[in-house]
């Protein structure tokens, strides 16, 4: 367990996260191909300060980027990621599947996305994305490789989850990294699980956003985050309700902070 930071159940005034307002939505959004490192160039192009990205583990533990728990969408391969070594996994192509252009782009460990976001000064959003079966593992091994990897930044990453064994496995393993509860429904409890589990955020489909849903987290002082906003009147509304962050694919469209 990494214990060289306090554990982050609240985010302190100056938190770098309380000025974020716009994240890069799997590095470029829809420009480029999703959950590499061209993704994550286009988007700082594009003058986006802060991003999202999708993290699995490997079959021998490496932590790498995929939102899928198959390959064949974005690799043209078969079959589960997370059976992979690393080995087989970086000889794959993970760009042409979106255009020409980005053929032969590999898959990028967290550690390659880590050192880009040190470089620039960006922020990052780490989605934990277990491949099923695996969620405590991902979580812990995802959360420790992230503490290793932002040892000493002042700007750490946000790691979250729609698992919540992952997320609690993140918590255990790496307590100094704030942390923020997925969610694609509002069940009865999920206020209760994200205080449960000492997040500092809450994020939800922005479908699902309301003015009460807002003033509820931050009267509890946790942030009120929605994905995925493309379109600049669904963000005017949502903004005006409060809401302090918003992920989107149109890095080109929508403003980058």
């Amino acid at each position: 367990m990494n214990t060289d930071l306090p554990s982050h159940t609240t985010l302190a005034p100056d938190s770098p996260w309380r000025r974020c307002r716009w994240l890069a939505h799997r590095g470029g959004g829809t420009l480029a191909p999703e959950n590499t490192l061209a993704a994550f160039r286009l988007g700082h192009q594009h003058g986006c300060q802060a991003f999202e990205c999708d993290v699995k583990l490997s079959v021998d533990g490496v932590a790498f980027l995929l939102h899928d728990t198959t390959l064949e969408r974005t690799t043209g391969e078969t079959g589960i990621a997370g059976d992979r070594t690393w080995a087989e996994l970086t000889a794959l192509d993970a760009g042409g599947w979106h255009s020409p252009a980005f053929a032969g782009e590999p898959i990028p460990t967290l550690a390659a996305i880590a050192q880009f976001c040190i470089t620039t000064s960006s922020l990052l959003n780490i989605e934990i994305k277990p491949t099923p079966g695996v969620e405590v593992p991902t979580g812990q091994r995802v959360a420790a490789e992230a503490a290793r990897l932002w040892q000493g930044q002042a700007s750490p990453p946000l790691l979250s989850s729609f698992s919540v064994d992952a997320v609690a496995a993140a918590r255990d393993a790496a307590p100094g990294l704030p942390r923020a509860l997925l969610l694609d429904a509002l069940t009865p409890d999920w206020f209760e699980q994200a205080q449960a589990l000492g997040c500092v955020a809450v994020v939800v489909d922005f479908v699902l956003v309301d003015a009460a849903w807002v003033d509820r987290l931050h009267a509890a002082g946790l942030l009120a985050m929605a994905y995925t906003v493309n379109d600049s009147a669904v963000a005017a509304r949502l903004f005006g309700w409060g809401v302090d962050a918003l992920f989107t694919d149109a890095v080109d469209r929508l403003p980058s902070s």
